[in-house]
C-alpha cells in the first residue's frame, strides 16, 4: 500500500463530481501516490478510468457490493492539475447497447450440415456464458426449427429467456414448415417486428 494515499468517498455524487474530487486529490498528493475513490455506479468507474489514462496514471477497480466500487488511481510522479481543470471535467454518457442475434438457419456456416448443427448449438450455449447478453434473438426461415420441440438448443434458449433475452420466431416460417404447434420457447412474431428490431439494433450478429 502506498504511504501517500488519499481516500475519497464519492458515493451518492452525480457525475462528474467523482472525477472532480479525484482530480483535486491527485493534485494534492504533490508527488507519487494513490487516490482511492469509492463510487456507487459503473459510469463513474468508466469516467475515472478515462481521466486516469489522460493523466498517465495506473487505474484499477473492484466491485465490492451491489452498488459499490473501489477504484484506485496511482501516480508515479506529481500530477499537475491546473486551475479550473477539475471543475471543467465532463462525463461520457454510457452507450446504450441493443445487440440483436439473427438466426436465419438451423445450421451455422456453409458446408457440412451435421457440423453446422453442432456449431450453432455451441454458439447459442456460448451466448449463455457472456457477461453481456443480447437484447433479442430473431429466428426465421429454417432457423425457426431451433426454437421448437426437439431442438438441441432448447435448454440454452430457455436459460437466455429467463435471463431477459427476448426470443422471437417468425410466424410465417413456423407455418411454412408446419411446426407452429411445436414452438417451445419465446414468442411468435411477424416481419414488421423483425424489421423493426433489426433496424433499431446497435449491432446485428448473424452466426
Amino acid at each position: 500500500m502506498s504511504e501517500n494515499k488519499l481516500v475519497i468517498d464519492a458515493r451518492g455524487d452525480a457525475c462528474p463530481i467523482p472525477v472532480v474530487k479525484t482530480l483535486k486529490a491527485l493534485g494534492a498528493l504533490g508527488g507519487a501516490g494513490e487516490v482511492e475513490t469509492i463510487v456507487d455506479n459503473k459510469v463513474a468507474v468508466e469516467n475515472l478510468s478515462r481521466m486516469a489514462a489522460s493523466k498517465g496514471c495506473a487505474f484499477a477497480s473492484e466491485q465490492t457490493g451491489d452498488k459499490e466500487w473501489h477504484t484506485t488511481t496511482t501516480a508515479d510522479h506529481a500530477i499537475e492539475v491546473v486551475e479550473g481543470e477539475p471543475e471543467a471535467a465532463t462525463c461520457a454518457a454510457p452507450v446504450e447497447k441493443n445487440v440483436v442475434i439473427q438466426v436465419a438457419a438451423d445450421t451455422m456456416g456453409i458446408g457440412d450440415d451435421e457440423l453446422g448443427h453442432k456449431l450453432l448449438k455451441g454458439f447459442i450455449f456460448s451466448l449463455t456464458q457472456l457477461p453481456e447478453l443480447p437484447e433479442t434473438m430473431l429466428f426465421y426461415n429454417s432457423g425457426a426449427r431451433v426454437t421448437c420441440e426437439g431442438s438441441a438448443s432448447l435448454e440454452d434458449l430457455k436459460n437466455l429467456a429467463d435471463a431477459g433475452v427476448e426470443i422471437l420466431t417468425c410466424g410465417t416460417c413456423l407455418d411454412h414448415y408446419g411446426i407452429t404447434d411445436k414452438l417451445a420457447v419465446g414468442e411468435v412474431t411477424n416481419m414488421y417486428v423483425i424489421a423493426d428490431k433489426l433496424t433499431g439494433a446497435t449491432n446485428v450478429v448473424r452466426p
